[in-house]
């Protein structure tokens, strides 16, 4: 059986002061969820809209993110249930967002995903594309407030294989810092998994997402 307290204190151990910690939870029960939210979870992050909906009820009060890609069309679902959207990558996404925002009287915090090696299997901006898309939001949703960047960097066996790029999203997160538009606030720098996020937080990260480092490997 999973040591969901322990495994905890483990990743706790490796983290750095000022670095927020998702946990991870697409596929784990309630039950498992809860656990973790006895042991100091604070925030939750889901790829999925419907085990959001699935769980939301039976999961004690904790801060909820949509960690993986949205779909426009599912917006409506989770928009009043989650307090940051992680996986913006285009302006009819962010729209929506803001037009579902709207409707519901809130300001939504969303960061910008970046693709930053370019791999064909994932979502997000280019970094080449990311400063057009942050003026584009800026300008066109007076409901949504750009918190930061997110990026998932490719796997490698050893993570130093992957820190270049790390570092490259940490720079670009750097020359919004003095952003004065008030809907660009950058706070997260959201980088970092189970396997990688030690070298993302030494590259800057404050903000990991880590599922299989406390709840085990996933069953599907």
């Amino acid at each position: 059986m999973v040591d969901i307290k322990a495994n905890l204190e483990n990743v706790r151990s490796e983290m750095k002061d000022g670095v927020l910690l998702v946990a991870v939870t697409k596929t784990h029960t309630p039950a498992e969820i809860n656990t973790a939210i006895d042991c100091g979870v604070t925030d939750i992050g889901e790829n999925k809209v419907q085990e959001i909906l699935d769980k939301y009820d039976s999961v004690k009060p904790v801060r909820w993110h949509m960690i993986g890609h949205l779909q426009t069309n599912k917006v409506k679902y989770i928009i009043d249930k989650v307090v940051l959207i992680h996986s913006v990558d285009s302006l009819k996404l962010a729209k929506e967002i803001n037009k579902r925002a709207g409707q519901h009287e809130k300001l939504m915090d969303i960061l910008i995903q970046v693709n930053i090696a370019d791999e064909e299997s994932k979502w997000g901006v280019s970094k080449d594309e990311v400063k057009g898309l942050i003026d584009d939001v800026t300008e066109n949703c007076p409901n949504v407030r750009i918190k930061g960047l997110m990026t998932v960097v490719p796997y490698a066996d050893d993570p130093e294989e992957i820190r270049g790029y790390f570092t490259q999203v940490k720079e670009m997160y750097d020359g919004y810092a003095g952003d004065e538009r008030e809907m660009v606030d950058f706070e997260y720098l959201s980088m970092g998994m189970t396997h990688d996020y030690v070298t993302a937080m030494e590259e800057g990260s404050n903000l990991i997402r880590v599922g299989t480092g406390i709840f085990g490997t996933r069953v599907y």
